[in-house]
């Protein structure tokens, strides 16, 4: 009696039960729809600002371009302070430090010097390997290094002169020898560069040289 009196029990409990679940389903399908359409709105929410990103990163041209090496490094500027301006009175200050990066173009493959500050990520030299640039060693240190370069950090080319310090000597002459290997590389590229291109350009240059020539010979 006492299972038929259990048996009874589950019975009543699925009776009451029942009523109450079934409406409760019904209201929770269309809300699982709403949830769905959140679920998508919050999913693309979240990938708009990584597309916003890689937008800017493309502007930066850095994408284009593979890393030949990185270097560890404190950089120096030799100029005017703010306060100085127009008085000619030049000083070392620091810029920052950061991964002193040398990047070659995957496309047209010119190589230029890049570092930015570690902490702003800010570019605070930004210049072609121009062939003609001397490293030269920095007074009474041996991890120093000076040059000037015409240089495009700020956003236009001005001449500036950069000292880079490293961790001992053994990396500034790494460095060193590092730069002016693609130095050369990039004087090879310039020196290919200047014979004919397809743009015909070139051609058209060569055969009004060649004119002179000739009219200079009669």
């Amino acid at each position: 009696s006492s299972h038929k009196q259990h048996s009874n029990a589950t019975m009543s409990d699925d009776q009451e039960t029942k009523p109450t679940e079934t409406p409760k389903v019904e209201e929770e399908e269309p809300k699982k729809e709403e949830d769905d359409k959140v679920k998508e709105e919050e999913s693309t929410a979240t990938f708009e600002p990584v597309v916003k990103l890689e937008e800017v990163e493309v502007k930066s041209g850095e994408e284009e371009e593979e890393t030949l090496c990185t270097y560890r490094s404190k950089l120096f500027i030799y100029g005017e302070t703010l306060l100085d301006k127009g008085t000619g009175n030049k000083t070392w200050r620091e810029r920052g430090i950061g991964e002193a990066r040398i990047l070659r173009h995957r496309e047209h493959q010119r190589i230029r010097f890049l570092m930015r500050q570690e902490k702003t990520m800010k570019v605070i030299a930004n210049h072609a390997l121009d062939p003609r640039i001397r490293l030269e060693p920095n007074a009474g240190s041996d991890r120093s290094w000076v040059w000037s370069a015409y240089d495009f950090a700020e956003g236009e080319l001005e001449e500036k002169v950069f000292a880079l310090r490293f961790a001992n000597s053994d990396v500034a002459t790494e460095f060193k020898e590092t730069y002016e290997k693609y130095q050369k590389e990039m004087e090879s590229l310039l020196a290919g560069e200047d014979k004919p291109d397809e743009s015909g350009e070139a051609d058209e240059a060569a055969e009004a040289l060649s004119g002179l020539k000739t009219s200079d010979e009669e």
